[in-house]
């Protein structure tokens, strides 16, 4: 098997599920007591977040090739990040390292085009939904991606940085996230809601809502881990 890294910490609640699924994945698989080699750089939630704030991009590139390139040091064959937010940065790392790097983005893209979709709705941080990297890797493929009203945006970038990034998740957010998905499929017409932050399968643990199926990234993007894990095998 290949030797999986991991960038996590952002934040360390998805990190301990990233690492739960896929050690999970090689429960009952016939193989006794077989479980994949993984390495985990938590980094320092704050200062990348302070860069991020900041606009100081290229600083925050130099920091996350720093924890790439410590993991490849270490002996990882591939990495991943735990996190949808630093895809911002995902084309400009995989330009300098010479190791493989699985996007969440590309995972997700290939889901939601395997399920027909069209429209998916995207929850995530600020970040990630007043940037353009899940739009234009989605398409590339001829679907949309739709996002919440503006204040439905800073409602969910606060529930997420004030609650469910410290492991907080309260069951009238859990309601809040749900009303607005439904508001999206009444008055946007998506087909599909993306979790594109790997905290929100934490919070929203439906397979669907609002009548319309959820992309949990966390999971298709472990079966793609999963996958690379054992193309060494």
């Amino acid at each position: 098997m290949k030797r999986i890294g991991l960038i996590g910490g952002l934040g360390p609640e998805a990190t301990i599920d990233y690492y739960k699924e896929i050690t999970g994945a090689f429960k009952g698989s016939g193989n006794g007591l077989v479980s994949p080699e993984i390495l985990i750089y938590s980094v320092n939630m704050s200062e990348f977040l302070e860069m991020m704030n900041k606009k100081e991009y290229d600083k925050a590139v130099d920091y996350l090739l720093q924890k790439i390139n410590a993991l490849v040091a270490a002996g990882a064959d591939f990495v991943a990040l735990t996190a949808n937010t630093p895809h911002l940065f995902f084309n400009r790392l995989k330009e300098r390292t010479g190791i493989p790097l699985l996007s969440i983005v590309e995972a997700t893209c290939r889901e939601a085009l395997n399920k027909g979709l069209k429209r998916p709705g995207l929850f995530g941080t600020g970040f990630t939904m007043n940037n353009s990297f899940y739009p234009d890797t989605f398409s590339r493929f001829g679907m949309e991606i739709i996002m919440p009203a503006p204040e439905d945006m800073e409602i969910i970038n606060n529930k997420l940085f004030s609650e469910i990034e410290l492991g907080i998740f309260k069951d009238d957010t859990r309601d809040l996230l749900v009303e607005i998905i439904g508001k999206m499929v009444k008055e946007k017409g998506i087909d599909s809601i993306i979790l594109g932050c790997t905290e929100f399968p934490l919070i929203l643990t439906e397979p669907g809502y609002a009548g319309i199926p959820a992309l949990d990234t966390t999971r298709i993007h472990v079966k793609e881990i999963v996958s690379w894990c054992l193309k060494a095998s």
